[in-house]
């Protein structure tokens, strides 16, 4: 008997976080078509059976690795939030940095091929699109003014031009640049 099935049974969120974190990392290193739920449960410590107790199938484990990414996401646009305070573009200015400094961080790997999933994946593709209309939908108020959007529309472009490898945004200081620009048109006018 392995000694950590005691510890599985008694410790589930703990298997789902390994189940999580490893698929992410394996999505970066294989790509999603690449990622095998047995790679995943060998990785995480887990059997099979018990990666499927958590996800039912391939599809389920890949969209629960992208509201994880996204809920991640989302706090560090909290923490953001919270420090601005200027209520008019607060979101906006929240979404361009968080995106910025996600691009200058080692997790945006795992984001990488989620990202390029997104254009193909309906499930992924849904749930990022039913994510960014709560948020406007939440921030109508103040961040529907036409040069906030823009902004938030660059800051996706930079994204997506970051996830298919463009260096000249590894540099800290190109990045610094383009978010000081982006923020600028932030402000009220």
């Amino acid at each position: 008997m392995n000694p950590q099935d005691g510890l599985r049974k008694k410790q589930p969120a703990r298997v789902r976080r390994a189940l999580l974190d490893q698929g992410a990392r394996l999505c970066s290193e294989q790509g999603v078509p690449g990622l095998t739920l047995q790679a995943v449960a060998d990785a995480a410590g887990v059997t099979k059976g018990g990666l499927l107790h958590h996800f039912p199938s391939k599809q389920a484990l890949v969209e629960a690795i992208f509201d994880d990414l996204l809920q991640r996401f989302e706090h560090s646009i909290d923490r953001l939030m919270a420090r601005d305070v200027e209520p008019h573009g607060r979101f906006t200015r929240a979404y361009v940095t968080a995106t910025m400094e996600l691009i200058g961080m080692d997790e945006f790997i795992k984001w990488q091929s989620l990202m390029m999933t997104m254009l193909t994946d309906p499930g992924i593709r849904q749930g990022w699109k039913c994510w960014m209309e709560a948020q406007q939908a939440r921030y109508r108020e103040t961040d529907e003014d036409g040069r906030l959007v823009l902004a938030r529309y660059a800051a996706d472009g930079i994204w997506l031009a970051a996830v298919q490898g463009h260096s000249n945004l590894e540099s800290d200081r190109q990045r610094g640049e383009l978010l000081a620009h982006l923020i600028d048109m932030t402000r009220t006018p």
